[in-house]
């Protein structure tokens, strides 16, 4: 029996319920009361359970769709088609089957690799393509595939959508962590930290230790997932059970990572998932990672921080943790499986 089954609530419905939807309509329309409200059931979520859905969002379901379609399309492709895009030093590009293994994780004890193949995009930095952001430190280079027409298109139609949604939503996160409106937007700067994966899970061929995606925490501030009706995804619950999260219709779901819970000394949950895709279906996911600049240094913040509760994480510069990151999971990064992380979750 998997850690999941071990683990699954007596009533999983109602588990599943404590999952809080929250619609972002009225504080996202400039209303400075509806967005206090707004931070107020987003600080109310990521201190309960570090996950949520999120309706009202404004990201039609055609497009949402659309990115589906176009992840499809990709996994397709010949597998040397999809090769020679393997990921660069930016973790940007065609990440294979059985690539990448959980070795940030606190979670649980990865011993193999995760049976799902996955390819990143980021920000344009082609200087002729308009609107392109630059080359800061950790952006990696957009690799694109040949012979899929309207594909690069389509496929940044959805990620310039997600990200103009996740930067309208940083206001409502720094009412959250107790501080200005504006407080967040410095550290987002020039495109902020972000990937978009498009994933691919077939059915997990379970004999040992084996997930489609190891159990682990994301190393992100927060992460907006598009889900299929194919199942797969569970999370942990600080009960300890794992949950099955359901599909809502017009919903998308989001939970905290890494970054949010260090500056808010961990009181922020960036709560366990992980994935087992059981029976004959294959999976497919759309998960988006909205960070801070990798040139930022990431602080413990003073509302959280007092005589009974001191900093546990000192400051750190985000390009080092994105790196040791990197270096922990992935075996084409420089350092992997050389470089003990710090800084473990």
């Amino acid at each position: 029996m998997n850690l999941f089954k071990q683990h699954a609530p007596a009533d999983m419905d109602a588990a599943a319920a404590r999952i809080p939807v929250i619609d972002l309509a009225a504080g996202l329309s400039g209303d400075a009361g509806a967005l206090a409200a707004l931070g107020t059931e987003i600080r109310q979520a990521c201190t309960d359970v570090g996950f949520f859905y999120i309706r009202g969002h404004g990201i039609p379901d055609a497009v949402i769709d659309d990115a589906f379609e176009q992840s499809k399309r990709f996994h397709a492709l010949p597998m040397a088609a999809k090769q020679a895009l393997s990921l660069d030093a930016g973790n940007i590009g065609y990440l294979a089957m059985n690539a990448s293994t959980q070795g940030h994780s606190t979670v649980h004890k990865a011993t193999r690799p995760n049976q799902n193949e996955s390819y990143f995009v980021s920000h344009e930095t082609d200087p002729g393509v308009p609107g392109a952001m630059p080359r800061v430190p950790k952006r990696g280079r957009n690799a694109w595939p040949d012979g899929l027409p309207g594909f690069r298109e389509r496929v940044m139609a959805y990620f310039d959508a997600v990200h103009a949604l996740s930067q309208r939503m940083l206001p409502a996160f720094s009412c959250a962590l107790g501080m200005k409106a504006d407080f967040l937007d410095p550290m987002f700067t020039e495109g902020a930290h972000v990937q978009l994966r498009f994933a691919h899970y077939p059915p997990t061929q379970v004999s040992d230790n084996d997930f489609g995606a190891g159990p682990h925490t994301d190393n992100s501030f927060f992460t907006i997932l598009a889900r299929m009706d194919v199942p797969g995804l569970h999370i942990r619950l600080p009960s300890g059970e794992w949950v099955i999260p359901p599909l809502i219709p017009g919903t998308l779901l989001v939970n905290i990572g890494n970054y949010a819970r260090r500056m808010t000394n961990d009181q922020f949950l960036s709560t366990p998932q992980g994935v087992i895709v059981e029976g004959g279906a294959d999976r497919y996911s759309i998960a988006y990672f909205h960070s801070p600049t990798s040139t930022n240094t990431i602080s413990v913040l003073p509302p959280f921080i007092d005589t009974d509760h001191p900093a546990k994480y000192e400051p750190a510069l985000m390009g080092e943790l994105i790196q040791e990151f990197w270096s922990a999971n992935y075996a084409h990064q420089e350092g992997f499986g050389t470089i003990k992380p710090r800084n473990r979750y």
